[in-house]
């Protein structure tokens, strides 16, 4: 699963739930800020490869013409020109290596804006965050499997796509998210 922008609340969370449950972090204003600044890294993170995307997007659009392709070929097509732009935008493409950065980037926001302290050493904090990263990963499909067969058995039918069925979908995803202890 690619992480996208509105899984940032749901990772920021169980970053700041894993960093409390380790005991080797303290919080010096609470977990709320610890929250905050969390995912406005993972946030900025994302936006970046967003950005990268469509600037693929409009190059590949912009010479449409020139370009005579399959679907299997513009998928490879906007992979190599994505590889390409990425060091342009700072974006990491190798997904452990991403989320590896990402992990030092909160970590180090949350020293510089004094929102924990540790005596321990910072690659043991940066480790509790990336690995708050990757399990959420590891979760999501099987939590919307979860979700979904809930929906599935509702005696009112809910259309996927629907304001309806994203509230419900939202809901049941979050109160998982909750029953498991990553999300406050």
């Amino acid at each position: 699963m690619r992480l996208r922008l509105p899984h940032a609340p749901y990772v920021a969370n169980k970053v700041a739930i894993d960093l409390l449950k380790s005991g080797l972090v303290t919080f010096t204003a609470g977990i709320e800020p610890v929250i905050k600044a969390a995912q406005e890294v993972i946030e900025a993170e994302l936006k970046k490869e967003a950005a990268l995307d469509e600037k693929v997007r409009q190059l590949i659009e912009e010479n449409e013409e020139e370009i005579e392709l399959t679907l299997a070929d513009a998928k490879q097509l906007f992979w190599m020109i994505k590889k390409r732009l990425a060091p342009e935008y700072g974006v990491i493409l190798d997904y452990e290596d991403k989320y590896n950065d990402m992990a030092h980037k909160i970590l180090k926001k949350l020293y510089d804006e004094d929102l924990i302290n540790y005596d321990v050493g910072d690659n043991k904090v940066k480790n509790i965050i990336y690995d708050a990263i990757t399990g959420y990963i590891k979760s999501y499909d099987e939590i919307e499997d979860i979700v979904i067969e809930k929906i599935e058995s509702y005696k009112k039918r809910l259309i996927p796509g629907t304001e309806e069925f994203e509230l419900v979908y939202q809901r049941l995803f979050e109160d998982e998210l909750r029953r498991r202890g990553m999300l406050l």
